[in-house]
């Protein structure tokens, strides 16, 4: 065929060599019982092709839209971005487009954000939620649409979720810590009253436990949670004091940055004068001199994993029951922990 001319899906069929239903099967995510090898096939005839199935046609046939919205409730996280890339990756692959929304930490506007996808007709929708605000997520429940939680839990609301295991994120960086030889440990996150969210809630507890269990005790004056813009001031603080902690956890990659920022303005040594390990794998932290120990959380894999688990959901509503997924995080070694005591 002509390659100006327009493709149709009996086009592709012929040259992957199956059946106009089962090119149908793929563009519609039904892979159940489709090989590696023909997926891999349809997909490249398409690709040399440029086939584009007909949206509206396939929607007044199915009832679908082929949209997804995804709200995020902020995109300055590391983890946000990596795991909106690996949904609109899965997605696409499957013919279906994405809306993406970004909430700012601002839990009026995630409700506007729902409310509008809900008008649009959504497919079904994967949500970084903002807080504990669970109002507009029970109506999603109450009108039965398809939807995955992402890297946060909201207690009153049964849903698929996904997210780190955050108490045991911590609890890699205390060991790592104690093996290097520091007793002396502190935490920087960023508020838990204003916004108690999962992963702030659940590192700071991890931290406390993890202590626990590595026989020290916990200074509470070593447990810091701020703004980002005030994370410099309390880390000049922490330092000052008669007995400054020698080694420091940051909360997440914001934090991280922060507190890099401000080693920087006041000269300090890492990790001669302090050791430091974030969690959440910025790419910032591995260039930065020296390169920065992170605990890092499979964000592509939690991506992909959100999209399969809504697709499966959008194509069966009893595949929705509630469960929580837990990632396993990671240590990924720099050279910001000095080794107070030879192992």
């Amino acid at each position: 065929m002509s390659v100006n001319s327009k493709a149709t899906i009996n086009d592709v069929a012929r040259l992957a060599g199956v059946s106009k239903s089962t090119v149908s099967q793929y563009l519609n995510g039904r892979f159940n019982y489709m090989s590696e090898a023909t997926r891999e096939r349809i997909a490249k005839v398409i690709e040399d092709l440029d086939y584009r199935p007909n949206g509206l046609a396939r929607s007044l046939k199915q009832n679908r839209t082929f949209l997804v919205g995804i709200i995020v409730a902020d995109l300055n996280y590391s983890l946000s971005i990596t795991c909106i890339q690996a949904i609109e990756n899965e997605l696409q692959d499957r013919g279906i487009q994405v809306i993406i929304c970004n909430a700012d930490e601002n839990p009026d506007k995630e409700a506007d954000y729902i409310e509008t996808l809900l008008a649009r007709q959504v497919d079904g929708l994967i949500l970084f939620p903002t807080g504990d605000v669970s109002a507009p997520y029970q109506q999603l429940v109450e009108v039965g649409i398809p939807f995955v939680l992402m890297d946060r839990l909201l207690e009153q609301v049964t849903a698929r979720s996904i997210l780190l295991d955050n108490e045991m994120a911590v609890k890699i960086g205390i060991e790592e810590l104690v093996r290097a030889g520091h007793h002396n440990i502190g935490m920087i996150t960023l508020p838990l009253t204003a916004q108690p969210i999962t992963p702030r809630k659940e590192r700071v507890s991890g931290f406390r436990r993890a202590l626990l269990e590595a026989g020290f005790p916990l200074r509470e004056e070593y447990l810091i949670s701020v703004p980002a813009e005030e994370v410099a001031d309390r880390l000049e603080q922490l330092l000052s004091l008669p007995e400054p902690p020698t080694a420091l956890i940051a909360g997440n990659d914001i934090v991280l940055r922060e507190v890099l920022k401000a080693a920087n303005r006041l000269k300090l040594s890492i990790p001669e004068q302090l050791s430091i390990i974030g969690i959440d794998a910025a790419d910032f932290a591995e260039v930065y001199n020296p390169a920065i120990t992170t605990i890092k959380q499979p964000a592509y894999e939690m991506g992909s994993q959100a999209a399969r688990i809504l697709l499966a959901s959008i194509d069966d509503r009893e595949a929705g029951l509630p469960i929580t997924y837990r990632f396993p995080p990671a240590l990924q070694r720099g050279e910001s922990v000095l080794k107070r005591h030879r192992q």
